[in-house]
């Protein structure tokens, strides 16, 4: 080691060093403790940016102190490198999507690798690799054979320009998120898969996550959205098919003053066929359908409907009410059809008042502020049942039971239970995804492709148009195909799944991660299985954990996972910021990872990442602090080489004999606990590293000190370099070689701390005249409060204030402070 800190031969030589000694390598060790630790994988966009370098930085510290405590560690890498930028650059640019693709994930690769991350890289995989995706067939194929995939024809989000399908959040004020071209509806024959069998479990194991942050499962709760209810029966005037709707309020049937159809509802057309309703009813509908779902249920949203001419009829009083669509009611909530009550239903309110339509209030709630026969608003509230003919008089929940109770009574309805989730469409209409192994026979339907013809590969004779439908419809030599069950003509399917599929299983092929003849060994899933610590961004709450939640679940019931929740502590680390807003080309406020390594070092990079603010808060991006930061690992970098010469034939000690000795020896035992819980239970890396600030202060004064223990400072810098290696590796594997340690500072033991040198013989304290400083002292420690009192009072300085002023009371805290209050 030179004397001036040269991070870049330092991390390159530390990065070779790891590579060539394979030093990450894990495998299984039975009877040792284990620990599986995962970030979220990256789509391979070609360079990485600060959110990557933040959430990879955070799992190494974690890893890293993990391995130094006797953990055998799991941590690994690969790429989630299925999906459309690597389609549109294929149109783009001319460049086949798999090339791109390859080109980007080697330059990833490269980049965590000068980050210095301890990945185990023998077990990387990538989702575009035949290798990957022949097992995300066979679990396409395991879904299918169990009854839980199926095609059916639905009304889906379509861009016109992509010629794709959209989930509703690729969907952006009406727009495509990608080309900003409006988004309508179209009908499509799609895959699905039944998650909606799952709700249940997916809604009542939430409450197992102790580990997860609350917010991400009230999210998940609410996107499952489990409503307890009835389903009732409607009959329209002069149509043969009955109307079924569901409510968590039949209590409020007698209110009901209209119906509402979706107007994706399959009933709207027939309904309207030929009268004189159809043409304005048809131009209302084309209206519609360049709104989105998320918008036509947003609460500030106008109301907006119309009447289609016909009449529903109350199954509990038998009165005819006008049958109208609106935008606010979706098909896939409930029935696709509501009952409308103005008087207990904001939104039905709102739309009762623009149409005229009557408000009839069935539930007084006692209020003398509310005035029922003269609404301002709706209200929810209990009360007593009204108009609601023989159940008048009964509170709600009560009348809810009996109401429920009548119509079943009358099989004109029954209790019911419904979920928001909805099944995954999981189809899209793009080459550049998993293939879907189902063939098309006419004679015998849809048939899962062989297992041993697994993986049905994608085609490279296609032609990228980015027009129509997929790309894989251009290849003859991909959708001829042979019958796997009858061995006649056929034609394989040719839309792509959804690449959230593929991210909903990788923690677990990262198990056996090269194993090419079964998905995994079972015996090295369960001994990995679950994560212990996921850590991602907070954007992921909902899909990816709940769809990750979905197949580990499934792969649990059908054998091939010992663990039914795939994560047992989740964290997640907040946006990096740049002047208040997120790091964007378009905002041109990015920061590059590359720019910041080549200036100051990988370890600057990390440890500034690492402390200007707790994982799960917003970071805001400070060139100062990334040169504080510099600024301080060539402090610490100084420090190690001035005192090399007087420490390296000194032989370590924790022995503290003088005042200034116990003053190190309490600083380096007080560190090392902080930055052990810290590290190891909170994740306060922030914290964490400040400490570790002030241990380097303390060092420094002591080294400068008359007499020195020689001992004890070699053993101050020692525990230094130990937990300072987890946020800063390269520095301190070399200084950890250059005072004269063979091996890896990976794999030492993290340094224990000495409970008894964290008690001080003396302590300073404050005191105070009315609260205002006016000097410090040292006492001894554990003084009670009459003792300190009297200490206090006894110091010549202490009598010199007091001279000519009456003391009106004394307020000692032990070992803290002592307030006078004078006057």
């Amino acid at each position: 080691m030179i004397e001036r800190y040269d991070f870049g031969e330092i991390e390159a030589k530390w990065q070779k060093h790891w590579e060539d000694s394979k030093l990450f390598k894990t495998t299984e060790e039975e009877g040792k403790k284990k620990y599986y630790l995962l970030e979220m994988f990256p789509y391979p966009s070609g360079k990485l940016h600060m959110g990557h370098v933040r959430n990879y930085s955070i799992g190494d510290v974690a890893t890293r102190y993990l391995k130094m405590n006797g953990y055998n560690v799991l941590h690994p890498m690969g790429w989630d490198s299925f999906g459309l930028p690597a389609e549109n650059a294929a149109i783009k640019h001319g460049i086949h999507p798999n090339v791109w693709t390859w080109e980007n994930i080697a330059e990833m690769r490269n980049q965590l690798k000068q980050l210095g991350l301890s990945y185990d890289w023998d077990r990387e995989v990538a989702t575009c690799h035949p290798d990957y995706y022949k097992w995300m067939q066979w679990i396409f194929i395991q879904f299918f054979e169990k009854g839980l995939a199926y095609k059916k024809k639905n009304p889906v989000n379509w861009c016109p320009s992509c010629q794709t399908v959209l989930a509703n959040e690729q969907v952006v004020d009406g727009a495509c998120e990608r080309c900003s071209t409006p988004v309508g509806k179209k009908d499509l024959d799609q895959w699905y898969l039944k998650i909606t069998d799952y709700a249940d479990r997916l809604l009542t194991d939430i409450d197992r996550l102790e580990g997860w942050p609350n917010k991400v499962k009230v999210m998940q709760k609410n996107w499952i959205g489990k409503s307890v209810g009835g389903e009732v029966d409607f009959t329209i005037e002069g149509f043969d098919k009955t109307l079924k709707i569901f409510t968590t309020r039949p209590d409020t049937l007698f209110g009901v003053t209209y119906m509402v159809l979706a107007p994706e509802h399959p009933y709207v057309k027939e309904l309207i066929a030929g009268t004189e309703y159809e043409a304005a009813v048809n131009e209302f509908l084309n209206k519609l359908q360049y709104m989105t779902d998320i918008e036509r249920t947003a609460t500030t949203l106008e109301k907006d409907g119309i009447f289609i001419g016909r009449y529903a009829v109350n199954p509990l009083n038998g009165k005819k009410v006008p049958v109208y669509i609106a935008n606010y009611v979706l098909m896939d909530y409930g029935t696709g059809a509501i009952m409308a009550v103005p008087a207990h239903d904001q939104r039905d309110f709102d739309f009762a008042k623009k149409y005229n339509l009557d408000i009839i209030p069935v539930v007084d709630p006692k209020n003398p502020e509310i005035d029922i026969n003269n609404l301002k608003e709706a209200f929810e509230a209990d009360g007593t049942m009204i108009n609601s003919g023989q159940f008048d008089g009964m509170d709600v929940e009560t009348a809810k039971e009996q109401i429920v109770a009548f119509l079943e009574e009358k099989n004109i309805g029954t209790k019911s239970v419904n979920f928001r989730l909805r099944d995954w469409l999981i189809s899209r209409q793009r080459y550049w995804g998993c293939p879907i192994p189902m063939v098309w026979c006419d004679h015998c339907g849809w048939v899962p492709e062989k297992m041993e013809n697994l993986p049905v590969l994608l085609p490279t004779d296609v032609v990228f148009t980015g027009k129509g439908e997929s790309p894989l419809t251009t290849s003859p030599t991909f959708m001829d195909t042979t019958c796997p069950k009858c061995g006649g003509k056929a034609t394989r399917e040719t839309d792509t799944m959804d690449t959230f599929l593929d991210s909903s299983w990788y923690f677990l092929k990262y198990t056996d991660a090269k194993n090419m003849e079964r998905i995994w060994d079972q015996k090295k899933a369960d001994y990995w299985m679950p994560v212990d610590q996921y850590i991602g961004g907070v954007e992921h709450a909902i899909l990816h954990l709940l769809y990750a939640r979905f197949f580990t679940k499934f792969l649990y019931d059908i054998g091939f996972s010992a663990a039914d929740e795939p994560f047992t502590n989740l964290l997640t680390q907040g946006m990096v910021l740049k002047d208040g807003t997120k790091m964007s080309k378009s905002k041109g406020n990015v920061v590059s990872p590359e720019e910041i390594i080549s200036k100051y070092g990988a370890d600057t990079a990390r440890l500034f990442i690492l402390f200007a603010s707790p994982p799960e808060k917003e970071l805001e991006w400070s060139d100062a602090g990334v040169e504080g930061s510099y600024r301080f690992l060539n402090r610490v970098h100084r420090l190690v080489f001035e005192l090399n010469d007087k420490l390296k034939d000194v032989t370590a000690s924790r022995q503290a004999v003088s005042a200034e000795d116990k003053k190190l020896n309490y600083a380096m035992n007080a560190t090392i606990k902080k930055v052990s819980e810290d590290v190891g239970g909170r994740f306060n890396f922030n914290t964490a590293i400040s400490s570790i600030m002030e241990l380097v202060n303390e060092i420094y004064r002591y080294k400068e000190t008359e007499t020195l223990n020689l001992g004890l400072l070699k053993a101050a810098v020692e525990n230094l370099i130990l937990i300072l290696s987890p946020f800063t590796p390269h520095i301190c594997e070399e200084m950890w070689e250059f005072t004269g340690h063979s091996g890896t500072v990976y794999l030492e033991n993290w340094p224990e701390y000495d409970e008894a040198a964290l008690v001080k013989d003396a302590v300073e304290i404050v005191i105070q005249f009315n609260g205002k400083l006016k000097d410090k002292i040292e006492v001894p420690n554990g003084l009670s409060k009459e003792q300190l009192q009297e200490t206090v009072m006894d110091s010549d300085k202490v009598k010199a204030l007091l001279a000519g002023k009456e003391i009106v009371k004394i307020v000692a805290v032990p070992n803290k402070l002592i307030n006078i209050v004078v006057k």
